[in-house]
């Protein structure tokens, strides 16, 4: 990604296909970057219309678990897929995965989603096996990357890839077998939270003391230690003990823990500095809803809050900030775009902060319920129809002078 520290800033890689090819299949972020905000609003739009006017989505798979499916493998697996494209030829110094093989991958992720809204029209068995190939390939491709490159110590988002492909697996087959699917659900919120964690851990504080130093800051982000090591070793603890027992003391316990040390962590960073640069301080506020979650999944743990509550601080706060906040960053930093934030990038920021805390409320005030939930899912069509509008142009149209990652 964009501001690589000095000490492991490769050489520039070669970027994309030649001048005559299509811009949005020259790089990874394109593609995947615009599904990603196109199928939020869609998928948004689509749930809603199921609850408010009875739309038929999912067939036989069912509305809600259409929904917690296409917000976690749908959307996530988008976002994530324009991250690690991105990403890996910075890690590796290799070219990065365009034209038709990226072509490709996009038209899988997006027969996934066609099957996934009428599963039936092919019949279910079909479907499924056609949703399911997509997380396969993208790790296969993320895979090859990353061991011909022999960046060893970035295998461990491939490790995440491949539980965020079992929980898939998992998924679907609790849904055919029982109906419904929380465990794997719960998983794979994990999952994302933990690369959040991981990921976070490095290009949050990273960015911030490039920032910093720019700006002549005399105190900076706290270099990653075992302070972080630890840190992440709590939340995987914390995070198995959700998914595995998500009610009771000990879940409770352990979920305070983590929240408590990851709001230290985020401290260590000091993004109060940069408030004057939303860009870089909505991916500190975006970390913020770790221990946010976390205290909610003690809550939900000791029966003061609502599972579902719990699950969507964790769903829109932690996946949904986080994930709008790097592609923002990074299709201004691919695309040769100043990386400073617009009125609108600040305001899909705000919007989907807002769809974040008021999303609990629903459940926590039964009588406001619709309205509440109302709210929330405007302000997420909000936030990602302003990156739709800002972004959606720069990442199909081609940048003269490029920036080097």
């Amino acid at each position: 990604m964009t501001d690589t520290p000095p000490a492991t800033r490769r050489q520039p890689v070669p970027r994309g296909l030649a001048a005559d090819g299509p811009a949005i299949l020259s790089y990874g972020f394109r593609p995947f970057f615009l599904g990603a905000g196109g199928f939020a609003v869609l998928a948004m739009t689509l749930w809603i219309g199921a609850l408010t006017l009875g739309w038929d989505i999912g067939g036989s798979y069912g509305a809600l678990n259409w929904h917690a499916h296409e917000m976690l493998f749908g959307y996530g697996t988008a976002a994530l897929a324009g991250f690690m494209l991105t990403a890996i030829p910075n890690w590796t110094g290799r070219l990065p995965v365009a034209g038709r093989p990226l072509l490709g991958l996009v038209l899988v992720w997006v027969a996934g989603r066609l099957v996934m809204l009428a599963p039936d029209a092919i019949g279910l068995p079909a479907a499924l096996v056609i949703e399911s190939a997509f997380l396969p390939l993208l790790a296969l491709a993320a895979g090859r990357e990353i061991v011909s490159g022999r960046n060893w110590k970035n295998l461990k988002i491939l490790a995440g890839l491949t539980g965020l492909l079992l929980a898939n697996a998992g998924f679907h087959v609790s849904v055919v077998v029982c109906g419904s699917a929380p465990d794997a659900s719960r998983v794979a919120v994990a999952i994302y939270v933990l690369l959040v964690a991981l990921v976070g851990g490095r290009i949050v504080p990273s960015f911030t003391r490039n920032w910093l130093a720019r700006a002549g800051a005399a105190k900076l982000p706290q270099p990653f230690g075992r302070f972080d090591i630890a840190a992440l070793v709590v939340l995987l603890v914390a995070s198995l003990a959700w998914a595995i027992a998500p009610l009771g003391v000990a879940t409770a316990v352990l979920a305070l823990a983590a929240a408590a040390i990851h709001a230290i962590r985020l401290w260590r960073w000091r993004g109060w500095a940069t408030l004057e640069e939303p860009l870089l301080f909505g991916l500190h506020t975006a970390y913020a809803c770790i221990p946010l979650g976390l205290a909610a999944v003690a809550a939900a743990a000791l029966g003061a809050l609502s599972p579902a509550s719990a699950l969507h601080v964790l769903t829109v706060g932690v996946i949904g900030n986080m994930t709008l906040a790097v592609m923002t960053r990074a299709s201004r930093g691919h695309t040769g775009r100043p990386l400073a934030a617009s009125k609108r990038t600040a305001l899909s920021y705000l919007a989907l902060l807002l769809a974040t805390v008021s999303r609990p409320f629903a459940e926590i005030l039964p009588d406001h319920y619709h309205l509440l939930l109302g709210a929330s899912a405007a302000c997420w069509l909000i936030g990602f129809g302003l990156f739709l509008a800002e972004y959606g142009p720069m990442l199909v149209s081609r940048t003269a002078k490029a920036r080097a990652a």
